[in-house]
């Protein structure tokens, strides 16, 4: 099956959303710690749902980038097929972001943004806002609150590859290479509010405190979280009752 169908090659713009399979210890290992590796599965799921349900609010068409890219089939069973899906291919995660961006841009997007799905929460006009930057910047970048990013975006004629690479991944300083890369590149950059990825149970727990007042507090995660009883300690720990 091809899981890109050449039909969408006129469209101007694409997001491409990065997801892992939800499988026990492939996935949010940190916010495991205090609760099961089940609900960490779980709470993953359901951040990538949210996602979904955010970038279907949109008129922008997004990829769902899968890995491994070997596991297609599982993709198709847990999330179904009415999407259009792309596999992350290379050897590690620059390799992979890099690998994504050229096939968009191959099939003619001429702006294309890449998110990933540990930011549930993630404002539909964040990606919006990045879009139209790039209509005069060359790079936009999201920055995250701990040192990494949650969103990076270029244009078709100024994809900076050295910008996924020699980087220190899953570090605090992801943020600040990614951004040398790009001055070094002599790329202008728009830089997008900081948001938060939930990583950690910490994340977790300031994730439900900053929805109680807004839409999301109906989301899937909000919902598991509440029909589980996930309750935060004070030592920033959690627990469930299920």
């Amino acid at each position: 099956m091809n899981a890109v169908p050449s039909s969408q090659n006129s469209k101007d713009s694409c997001v491409l959303l990065f997801v892992k399979y939800p499988e026990k210890e492939q996935v949010k290992h940190r916010l495991a710690v205090g609760l099961t590796d089940e609900i960490a599965v779980e709470l993953y799921r359901n951040f990538v749902l949210d996602t979904l349900s955010m970038l279907e609010s949109l008129t922008v068409l997004f990829y769902i980038c899968f890995y491994p890219h070997t596991e297609q089939k599982k993709f198709f069973t847990w999330l179904g097929t009415q999407f259009l899906f792309l596999p992350q291919e290379g050897t590690d995660f620059g390799k992979r972001m890099s690998y994504c961006f050229q096939r968009a841009f191959a099939l003619g997007f001429k702006r294309v943004v890449l998110i990933g799905s540990d930011s549930p929460d993630l404002p539909g006009d964040y990606l919006k806002k990045a879009f139209a930057d790039l209509q005069t910047q060359d790079v936009v970048l999201g920055p995250v609150a701990d040192g990494g990013y949650y969103l990076i975006g270029f244009r078709n004629t100024t994809f900076t590859a050295s910008a996924f690479e020699k980087i220190h991944w899953s570090t605090s300083t992801v943020f600040e290479e990614t951004m040398r890369k790009i001055k070094e590149a002599k790329r202008s950059v728009s830089l997008l509010p900081v948001w938060s990825d939930v990583d950690t149970i910490t994340d977790l727990k300031n994730l439900v405190l900053r929805s109680e007042n807004t839409a999301f507090k109906s989301s899937h995660t909000i919902t598991y979280v509440r029909q589980h009883n996930i309750r935060f300690e004070e030592d920033n720990g959690a627990k469930s009752k299920t």
